[in-house]
């Protein structure tokens, strides 16, 4: 029995001494962090889905009938602006454009030939008007000459007419020619490869499906409560599915609205291109739905729930100074204080759990290392926090499954 008490004795002793960091700290002040209460502006924001929409998707047509000579894309290729999509034959059309512009030397040759005859024509008008004058030539010749000077300039006239459709036929050859080499509109990339080498494909067929990159857009079904806040310099966060980040900028409200939902399709351009994403993805954005305030936030850390509702610990001259407070919306890390504290106040944050009114605190700008005076080493706010429910955000829009806040940069 001796034995056992004195084993007893030795081991509670060996625990003591393990553990004296309580005991010796009983003395000294807390050791605590802290941050100040700042000032911000803010807005509330909700969540909405969008999905990434192609702004300039084009079924590239050919303008010319003709055979495929050269195909050189595949799928998924990139091209730019003038590059070679497809090469049709061009043999008859250089045949027709020859022929084209014989007809417009042959016209030519015509004008020549009906320009000289109106010239006779106009003198022996010219001859028998002045016979006329002094009556020595007869009506019926004077009539005749009239005729054949009225036929000359019709037969000038028709032939530089045909000099025309000469001319017209020609650029129509050309017109052709030019086209039989299909080019990329814009910079892209084929999505489709509507023809092959040997084909004959008729005018307005597809030859390639081509996707403008860079005039994809990000369009959102916005709840119609909240358009108003909407601003034409609005630029909004948003997260594709795979965790990517984009940066969003309102391009347009489309006047339209969809009575199931009331929500109104909004379209935003991708300003921030980094992230990976494809036409179809789904992105979220956090969409503003009131304008930007100056508001007072407190740190979510530095909150305590008691039986009175929340409080805070403040530093005031090295002291725990307890505060009541009133809080509203959540803040991104924070919450917005409507009564209670004001901008600079310095409130405890970590170390804050079983500090006591009036006690000694060591503010420092980590994790406190030493107990908060109750006797035990102090426990982490943000885990506390697990546990204990946050406060209710009265003004939170009504359908908002996640609203939040976020500061407004600029």
């Amino acid at each position: 029995m001796h034995v056992f008490f004195r084993l007893s004795f030795l081991l509670g002793l060996c625990l003591v001494l393990a553990h004296p960091l309580p005991a010796r700290a009983q003395g000294g002040p807390a050791a605590v962090a802290t941050e100040r209460v700042a000032m911000r502006t803010m807005s509330e924001t909700i969540s909405v889905f969008g999905e990434v929409v192609s702004g300039r998707q084009s079924a590239v047509a050919a303008r010319v009938a003709g055979i495929v000579t050269e195909m050189p894309l595949s799928v998924g290729d990139r091209v730019s602006e003038g590059d070679v999509l497809t090469r049709l034959d061009t043999e008859l059309l250089e045949i027709d454009r020859a022929l084209a512009q014989a007809e417009i030397e042959i016209a030519e040759a015509g004008v020549t030939v009906a320009t000289a005859q109106r010239d006779r024509a106009e003198k022996a008008l010219r001859r028998a008007e002045a016979l006329k004058a002094n009556s020595t030539i007869a009506e019926a010749q004077f009539d005749e000459r009239s005729g054949d000077y009225n036929s000359a300039l019709g037969a000038e006239q028709q032939a530089r007419a045909r000099i025309l459709a000469a001319e017209t036929a020609l650029a129509q050859m050309e017109y052709r020619l030019k086209n039989a080499t299909i080019r990329a509109p814009f910079d892209a990339v084929v999505l489709q490869v509507g023809a092959e080498k040997g084909e004959y494909i008729a005018a307005g067929a597809e030859v390639a499906t081509l996707l403008d990159l860079g005039a994809t857009e990000v369009e959102a079904n916005v709840p119609a409560r909240f358009v108003s806040a909407l601003r034409p310099d609005l630029v909004v966060p948003a997260r594709t599915d795979a965790g990517g980040a984009l940066n969003l900028a309102l391009r347009a409200i489309l006047p339209t609205e969809f009575a199931a939902t009331r929500t109104r399709p909004v379209r935003f351009a991708i300003t921030d291109t980094s992230a990976d994403f494809a036409v179809g993805q789904s992105v979220t954005l956090d969409v503003p739905v009131s304008a930007p305030r100056d508001l007072v936030v407190v740190p979510k850390d530095a909150l305590v729930q008691g039986q009175n509702g929340w409080s805070v610990f403040l530093n005031v001259d090295g002291k725990a100074q307890p505060r009541n407070v009133e809080i509203g919306a959540a803040m991104g890390g924070g919450f917005e204080v409507l009564s209670g504290l004001q901008p600079g106040d310095e409130v405890v944050v970590r170390g804050n759990e079983r500090l006591r009114p009036g006690q000694d605190i060591a503010p420092s700008g980590g994790a406190p290392r030493g107990d908060g005076g109750g006797g035990s080493e102090p426990g982490n706010a943000a885990a506390e926090a697990e546990e204990t429910p946050e406060p209710e955000t009265p003004d939170a829009p009504e359908d908002a499954e996640s609203a939040s806040d976020t500061e407004q940069q600029g």
